[in-house]
């Protein structure tokens, strides 16, 4: 069975620092665009980050640039998203998800960022970041 978990997810103050981990099983980082999503309580889903891994080529929202950054570690088939000077509106679910490398179009606005019906996606992990 293909799973993603995702786990890091916590409450910080303003200005501090979290890491997310997305481990998949079941299939392997290689061939697929890995992508993180956050939902925000009434808000749709939006994009935050992507990693190809083949060549990996990487992607932010404009709203994290600078303070995020993916990462991979394929021996642990493990993307890592080291999130830095967290705000309030960093607040929302953080989902993981896999697309396959085929299905993949690198995005020109990653908040907007989909992925096609057939990707794989984590349960999501909570971030709170406290003012």
């Amino acid at each position: 069975e293909r799973q993603l978990v995702e786990s890091g997810g916590g409450l910080v103050q303003a200005g501090g620092s979290l890491r997310l981990s997305c481990a998949a099983s079941g299939f392997r980082f290689d061939d697929y665009a890995i992508g993180w999503f956050r939902q925000a309580p009434g808000k749709e889903r939006e994009g935050v980050s992507c990693i190809t891994d083949s060549n990996g080529n990487t992607y932010y929202a404009d709203s994290v640039k600078g303070r995020f950054t993916i990462s991979s570690d394929n021996a642990k088939n493990t993307v890592y998203l080291q999130m830095n000077n967290l705000k309030p509106e960093d607040t929302a679910v953080y989902y993981c998800a896999a697309v396959s490398i085929i299905f993949f179009d690198p995005p020109t606005d990653v908040r907007d960022m989909h992925f096609s019906p057939g990707a794989y996606w984590g349960q999501g992990t909570q971030v709170t970041v406290s003012s």
